[in-house]
């Protein structure tokens, strides 16, 4: 095998085997402060109580996640939807930007543990106030994305088209979308992590299922053994949706696949 073949993968298993190791060294560290006595057991567990708590509810916590989830996959779509309708109206009319411009700003400084009472108080315990979070908390991020990317484009690209005649909706298909497609990714990588917080927060305040619910009932039974393999859960739901993000990607975006394959 060549020098230039094996460099690649050498970077390749670089990049796995580093983050790996320091997870693993951290896992160790943890282990030993809390043996050791350091730390008090009865404030922090140990890794192992952790993956044991988990071993011991996982029936319990893979029932309440797939709850958390239908709510995340529902007001993400939603959301989508809504931020991409959004910016679309923003960059096509300019009395819609100057209109909405400010009201989708001050939406994301309410803080959403204030807002979610709210909801619960307007729509009950069920499916609505946890989804209707989740959309205010993630459309922001598809909005803003978006808007930044349209309005990135190469104006001279646009006055072209227009000389051969391009309709307004072939300017936004074959100019805007593909260049505004790599940011409107990178919103949607954040709106996927704050759709699952957004879900477990509305989850806090009430209901018969979830994450959020799961985690106030151990709480209040103090089991940090339990509590922690939740917040682990909930950390891999939140990777897994990005990592979800990213094949989606890589299909909607086969250009970006070619150029790193070259690199």
């Amino acid at each position: 095998m060549s020098r230039q073949a094996r460099a690649p993968r050498a970077s390749r298993a670089r990049r796995i085997l580093t983050p790996l190791l320091t997870v693993v060294g951290l896992l160790v560290v943890w282990e030993l402060v809390v043996d050791t006595g350091i730390i008090p057991n009865f404030l922090l567990p140990t890794p192992v109580q952790v993956v044991e708590a988990f071993a011991n509810d996982i029936s319990l916590i893979v029932g309440h996640a797939a709850t958390t989830l239908e709510e995340t996959a529902l007001g993400l779509l939603i959301g989508v939807a809504l931020g991409f309708a959004i910016a679309v109206l923003m960059d096509r009319f300019e009395g819609f930007y100057l209109a909405l411009q400010p009201l989708v700003t001050i939406s994301q400084t309410i803080p959403t543990i204030a807002i979610a009472p709210l909801l619960v108080l307007w729509f009950g315990y069920g499916l609505a106030p946890k989804v209707i979070l989740i959309v205010i908390t993630t459309f922001f991020p598809i909005t803003v994305s978006l808007i930044s990317g349209f309005r990135s484009v190469d104006p001279d690209v646009i006055d072209l088209m227009r000389t051969m005649n391009a309709s307004r909706w072939q300017v936004f298909l074959y100019a805007k979308l593909p260049v505004a497609a790599d940011q409107f990714f990178s919103g949607l990588r954040i709106s996927a992590t704050y759709a699952i917080v957004g879900a477990v927060i509305a989850e806090w305040l009430g209901g018969n299922s979830g994450m959020g619910v799961y985690m106030t009932r151990v709480r209040k039974s103090f089991s940090y053994d339990r509590m922690f393999a939740v917040i682990i859960v909930i950390s891999a739901l939140s990777l897994g949706l990005m990592r979800l993000v990213d094949l989606l990607q890589r299909a909607c975006m086969p250009w970006k696949r070619a150029e790193g394959n070259k690199r």
